[in-house]
């Protein structure tokens, strides 16, 4: 295995859209939101194990989920978990574990993960992050993997791709557009001019690639970071973080620095992905019953009822009649019941429940 490849997982998010399974103290990719035996991060961890040695991978997450880190993940370095003081998107949190490694490592190259995503295909997987992290090495490039559309689904960013490729490796196609969920419409037409992909929001580059384009994209956050950098790997580290990290801009690294390079390529692959962020994300990939309905619980009764996902806990008894398309979660202090089509309004439930609480 090859000792310059990292991997850093992205795991400091709240988890709100699954509320009220996935709560502020223990959010999404705590969870085994899957039934499988494993949690999200967990699922993750594995994977990336078998691309990089586990001394090289890091966790960045909010400080307050250190604790589940370590208790989820038994072979992880303490040293590697990098504790964020405030959340602050996915900029920061990419820099922070970016020079980190410089210092460790100058020839380093880093595949970014998402701690709450799902692969189906974990072998394809395996092979692409692989490849990825072969081409980097060889290439001045910012790489990111896009996901071979199965539907015109609205929940996702799109990649346009031009023909121009990477010349150590074809595949690798020169990044022409990034563009936020679209309309049905406009998903549609992306589906049909065979030029587009899903952004998976996972991203491949040599240390180096990335520390000189936040550099010269965000170069107030790399002033920070840089003049910082003997800090990184003793014990002034977390003092320097918890000082600088929350005045750093807060802004997604697909914005701060992805969509402004010069020098973005976008790789396309199928492994079965998800980015699992919404009920209606997890009831596509759960086993549905004879009336399309997705159940996690051992003691549920339905009638006249379909295309529902039901979550109740195994020592609940629930009797659900005439419902059709709805999301019915339960845990120990609370229910949601929500039809599918409005599950973005759950993000409002759960900020309506802290202005409650808080009067």
């Amino acid at each position: 295995m090859d000792n310059n490849n990292y991997a850093v997982i992205m795991a400091g998010g709240i988890g709100s859209r699954f509320w009220p399974m996935s709560k502020v103290d223990r959010p999404k990719q705590f969870l085994d939101i899957l039934g499988t035996g494993e949690t999200l991060i967990q699922q993750t961890f594995n994977r990336l194990e078998k691309v990089c040695p586990i001394e090289n991978i890091f966790i960045v997450t909010n400080i307050n989920y250190k604790e589940l880190c370590l208790q989820q993940l038994d072979n992880i370095v303490e040293d590697n978990i990098l504790c964020e003081p405030a959340m602050r998107n996915t900029a920061p949190c990419i820099a922070y574990a970016a020079f980190k490694i410089h210092e460790i490592n100058q020839n380093a190259n880093i595949i970014i993960a998402a701690s709450d995503h799902i692969v189906l295909k974990e072998n394809e997987f395996i092979n692409v992050a692989k490849n990825c992290l072969q081409i980097v090495a060889k290439n001045d490039i910012l790489l990111t993997i896009g996901i071979t559309p199965s539907r015109p689904d609205t929940g996702y960013g799109y990649i346009q791709f031009t023909e121009e490729f990477v010349v150590t490796d074809k595949k690798a196609k020169k990044v022409k557009t990034f563009t936020e969920k679209p309309n049905q419409e406009l998903a549609l037409s992306f589906l049909d001019s065979g030029d587009f992909l899903w952004n998976s929001g996972m991203f491949i580059w040599s240390v180096k690639s990335i520390v000189l384009a936040y550099r010269k994209h965000l170069r107030d956050m790399y002033d920070v970071f840089e003049e910082g950098k003997h800090f990184f790997n003793t014990e002034k580290e977390h003092e320097f973080i918890s000082r600088i990290f929350p005045g750093c801009k807060n802004i997604s690294i697909d914005y701060g620095i992805m969509e402004k390079a010069d020098n973005v390529y976008v790789y396309p692959a199928e492994f079965g992905w998800s980015d699992l962020g919404t009920w209606g994300s997890l009831y596509e990939q759960l086993k549905l019953d004879s009336n399309s309905n997705a159940v996690q619980a051992k003691s549920v009764m339905l009638y006249d009822s379909s295309n529902n996902i039901i979550k109740i806990r195994d020592n609940r008894l629930a009797v659900i009649q005439g419902l059709d398309g709805y999301i019915i979660v339960e845990n120990e202090d609370a229910l949601l019941i929500c039809r599918k089509e409005d599950e973005q309004k759950i993000k409002n439930f759960v900020a309506d429940l802290k202005d409650k609480e808080n009067k």
